[in-house]
């Protein structure tokens, strides 16, 4: 359960890695902050939080647990608003399904998630299953826009200690493969609303024989950008089904990269798609027997294969279609799980950067690197992936020690863009003609459609929009270098967006200052730029912002966990997000059988210094300015002497991390003279850590290499996990 009181910084309970990481860190900062009287609490927004939120009629008063989601949704609209975001599950169907089995042998009397709702009672169920799947948390959290960029010392470590990088070479043959027609790129159309228009819009149906359907209604103020598009269900399954043949002619592995965590309603039925695709011989001849036994391609591979586990003529049909189709790229060729498996194991802003600086290489089910066909259907952003491949096939590796950085500027308030197209997404039962009438009677979209095809609606809205231009403006000023709006003038949705930029900046007297290219162009250019050794501003919309935040920090950087992400909240708060990465499940596998977690917590450090800071100037507490200036001298000394964690068990882990850390801040604290009582308080904290290494090091160390139980995976039992990531007496007792 979260505190009951509203605390000066909200530090999010969420899932796998960071959460326990968490169980190390949070009593550090919260014995720290006491000092400078700043109270941290936490607010649960976990899957499993948010699952047992959304059912309190089915849980004792013992188990009921707050809405705190919708708490923090309203809490960011407000200037008192300071919090620090950690990544959350983005959940698809097989681990929401997986977190509610959990919570069930716990003795949480939930529903099961109903596949095919029939009684009142299940579609009530699915409604609110539905709810919380895939990207149900940032869109509630992100009242502002983003200001995403490595911090100084992370850079300049990152320079002088440079990652590994795989050898690009002209002759390879990955590619990337997109759609070049009957997708939601071809087939959008945009306007920005008059006053006229603006209210309440209806989105409808007409079948061919007359029929109506009212698929939704939703109110848009005036300047609302407003976008409607559809991918084709046919155009798509015949681009999945030459993808597959080419890949086998080139002789490369076959690879999908999809979003269906943020994209939780479109991607997973593109997924589906292309396990049909993949499985087509199997689909025709056992059709209704897959469905009987309950199959649903949008799954994945992996539920397939579990329910049709009893069926051996169904497996041996699989094995055989598989044995004629190309090898497919691996999520762990050792444990023969595929790209198709899972539809949340292949992220694209993580998959698509981490094969690129493999060298275009990914893993095949021989154990072994090899080049790939990247097929991403849909061809709106799918250009940015395909320079960066050819780019470097032309020009080789980029070198970290010498390339510039790459900072981003993204609009992404108020649920702008695709990440806000959820409840206005639909897989068409019938063909017909799907129209957006607005307010006034005005049709504003038509789109005539067959059944099976993927419609979606998306926005951006006004003041957003306004205030992420200013943004870009305040930030370039502070800069000085390169600054590109990522914005093609041939997409209807960003021609539209262009209609604003161009006006804001020729008022401000900036628009020298400023490019605006096309995601394709823009990619090539900024790519050179920072091979020069120079630093670009790339200001994108909402899903350009999640994909160039892990694209150009893991070439810099090597990983995108170790972005600084400012928040700057629209009412006057502020959102400190602890990088990209995702929640790392591997991780906590790894914890679970060596109790070794490999999870680096720079993210979080960075994170907290911002926080620290905003709060000295949203209170006057200069107490907490002092600690965030502390934070950063901290961060350094924990760069500078490699004190991040190792990735195998009997080395340093993410707990010797946070001892160092603390060690570090206690130091500048118990040095700096601008507040004596801070001071005097810290300096013996920072003799006991100092005096207590060996025996703090040794109790850390003396645990790894066993199994630990941590009570559950997507539900833990605290006492177990605080076991677990605090097992040195000797820092406990000095932290308390």
């Amino acid at each position: 359960m979260s505190d009951s009181t509203t605390p000066d910084i909200v530090y999010t309970k969420v899932d796998e890695a960071p959460e326990l990481a968490s169980a190390s860190f949070l009593p550090i900062i919260r014995s720290f902050a006491s000092a400078a009287g700043v109270s941290v609490g936490t607010r649960d927004i976990s899957l499993a939080g948010r699952i047992l939120s959304s059912f309190p009629e089915a849980l004792t008063d013992d188990q009921r647990q707050t809405d705190d989601l919708a708490w923090l949704g309203e809490w960011v609209k407000t200037p008192e608003a300071n919090v620090i975001k950690l990544p959350n599950i983005s959940a698809s169907v097989p681990q929401l399904v997986a977190a509610i089995k959990e919570l069930q042998s716990q003795g949480y009397a939930l529903p099961d998630y109903p596949e095919a709702p029939a009684t009142d009672a299940e579609k009530t169920a699915r409604a609110k299953y539905d709810a919380i799947k895939g990207s149900a948390v940032n869109p509630v959290l992100r009242e502002g826009n983003s200001d995403r960029r490595a911090a100084a010392a992370v850079k300049k470590f990152a320079m002088a200690n440079p990652h590994s990088m795989g050898k690009w070479t002209a002759d390879s043959k990955t590619k990337v493969s997109a759609m070049s027609g009957g997708d939601f790129f071809s087939n959008e159309t945009s306007v920005t609303l008059t006053e006229a228009q603006a209210g309440k819009a209806k989105i409808v149906l007409t079948a061919a024989d007359g029929t109506e359907t009212v698929l939704k209604e939703v109110t848009f103020p005036a300047g609302a950008v407003v976008d409607a598009t559809f991918m084709s269900a046919k155009a798509l399954d015949a681009f999945l089904a030459e993808q597959i043949e080419e890949t086998k002619k080139d002789g490369t592995l076959f690879s999908l990269h999809m979003k269906a965590t943020m994209m939780k309603v479109s991607d997973p039925i593109i997924f589906g798609h292309a396990v049909k695709a993949w499985l087509a011989p199997v689909f025709e001849k056992f059709g209704e027997e897959l469905k009987a036994a309950g199959v649903n391609p949008n799954s994945g591979l992996g539920d397939l294969l579990a329910r049709v586990s009893d069926k051996p003529e169904i497996l041996a049909a699989i094995e055989e279609v598989t044995a004629s189709r190309p090898p497919m790229y691996m999520v762990n060729s050792d444990k023969g799980i595929t790209n198709l498996h899972v539809p949340s194991d292949v992220i694209i802003d993580a998959s698509m950067p981490a094969l690129i600086r493999a060298g275009g290489k990914g893993w095949g089910p021989d154990g072994k690197e090899s080049d790939t066909n990247c097929v991403i259907p849909d061809n709106s952003y799918a250009p940015v992936y395909d320079e960066t491949v050819k780019y470097f096939k032309e020009t080789g590796a980029l070198d970290p020690t010498t390339s510039g950085t790459v900072q981003n500027i993204g609009l992404m308030a108020q649920k702008a863009e695709e990440y806000g197209s959820h409840p206005t997404t639909f897989e068409i039962p019938t063909a017909g003609t799907v129209t957006m009438t607005a307010a006034n009677g005005d049709v504003i979209h038509t789109h005539a459609v067959e059944a099976g095809d993927i419609w979606r609606s998306a926005s951006a809205r006004k003041a957003p929009i306004e205030d992420w231009v200013n943004l870009a403006i305040d930030r370039q000023k502070a800069e000085g270098c390169e600054a590109i709006f990522w914005l093609d003038e041939d997409r209807a949705h960003d021609a539209e967006l262009i209609a604003y930029v161009k006006p804001i900046l020729e008022a401000k007297g900036v628009a020298d200052k400023f490019e605006i290219l096309s995601p394709a162009k823009a990619t090539r250019k900024t790519l050179e730029t920072i091979r020069k050794g120079e630093n670009s501003i790339a200001i994108t919309g909402n899903v350009l912002r999640d994909y160039l935040t892990d694209l150009f920090p893991i070439l810099e950087l090597g990983t995108s966990a170790k972005m600084l992400s400012i928040v700057k909240l629209m009412q006057g708060g502020g959102l400190f997000e602890t990088g990209a990465g995702g929640s790392a499940p591997k991780h906590v596998q790894q914890l679970m059988e060596e109790n070794h977690l490999r999870w680096d917590s720079l993210g979080e450090f960075c994170a907290l210094g911002e926080s620290f800071k905003f709060l000295a100037d949203q209170k006057g507490n200069e107490k907490a300015r002092i600690l965030g200036q502390a934070v950063d001298i901290a961060t350094q000394g924990v760069l500078d002497n490699n004190r991040e964690p190792s990735r195998k068990v009997g080395q340093p882990d993410n707990r010797d991390s946070h001892y160092w850390f603390a060690r570090y801040w206690a130091q500048a604290l118990a040095d700096q003279t601008g507040d004596a009582d801070l001071a005097a308080h810290f300096a013996p904290v920072a003799k006991a850590l100092a005096d207590g290494e060996a025996a703090i090091l040794a109790e850390l160390a003396g645990v790894q290499g066993k199994a630990v139980d941590l009570g559950g995976y997507y539900h833990g039992d605290a006492d177990k996990t605080a076991a677990v990531m605090r097992p040195s007496s000797t820092l406990n007792a000095i932290i308390g």
